[in-house]
């Protein structure tokens, strides 16, 4: 009898130890997050480093810095962008601009910002974002975004806050670019949403157009 309470004890210490091995094992995969976080809209993982640009690699002048949080429609107009200027997409929720490695950014000659709209300017998170940056005199931009209610005039208004951050960082603005996007906030999701389906394939092809004036204005430099 002694001896079955013996085993008894062993196999439940055992177990013991294999559970708080697992809860460790799960702390670690936790910390990792703080270096790779998934992008809240579509589980994209996006490490904290910026990519400096190889030697002699005169094609990938360019950046975008991204706040696609709701339905992934900004996040479109950024891929359909990228390509055309070869730009990598940096989640700016991932990265923090305390954290971005200066040197590096600063080899690029053109950085673009965008988000969605919210309350009639680009996401808070992504204002934050800029507002951290030091100085870059002279550096060019390029602002976008996607917005339930869109017209050039709205658009313009809306990119007011953050255009009025990168000017006062030296930033030179060469473009600005904006669409609808999908909403469904609030009781809009209980009706498919507003603007379903956009951007649409006029809308991306229209970014890529945009994408193309960057880059020749880009290459003017």
């Amino acid at each position: 009898m002694k001896q079955m309470i013996v085993i008894c004890l062993v196999g439940i210490s055992i177990l013991s130890c294999t559970c708080k091995t697992n809860e460790n094992a799960k702390g670690v995969d936790a910390m990792s997050g703080a270096t790779e976080v998934k992008s809240p809209e579509n589980g994209v993982n996006t490490i904290h480093e910026i990519p400096r640009i190889q030697s002699g690699n005169t094609e990938s002048t360019a950046i975008i810095f991204l706040y696609s949080y709701h339905t992934g429609s900004t996040r479109k107009i950024a891929e359909a962008i990228a390509p055309v200027i070869n730009a990598p997409i940096m989640n700016v929720e991932a990265i923090g601009a305390d954290n971005i490695d200066l040197t590096a950014l600063q080899e690029y000659g053109l950085i673009g910002f965008g988000s969605g709209i919210d309350s009639a300017r680009h996401f808070r998170i992504l204002l934050d974002f800029a507002e951290k940056l030091p100085d870059f005199p002279d550096k060019k931009a390029f602002i976008f975004s996607t917005s339930g209610i869109y017209n050039k005039e709205k658009m313009l208004k809306d990119h007011r806050a953050l255009r009025t951050v990168l000017l006062n960082k030296g930033f030179v603005i060469v473009d600005e670019f904006g669409c609808p996007g999908h909403n469904t906030n609030s009781f809009l999701k209980y009706f498919g949403g507003m603007n379903k389906g956009r951007p649409n394939a006029e809308d991306l092809k229209n970014a890529e157009m945009f994408a193309e004036g960057l880059l020749q204005l880009n290459q003017g430099n």
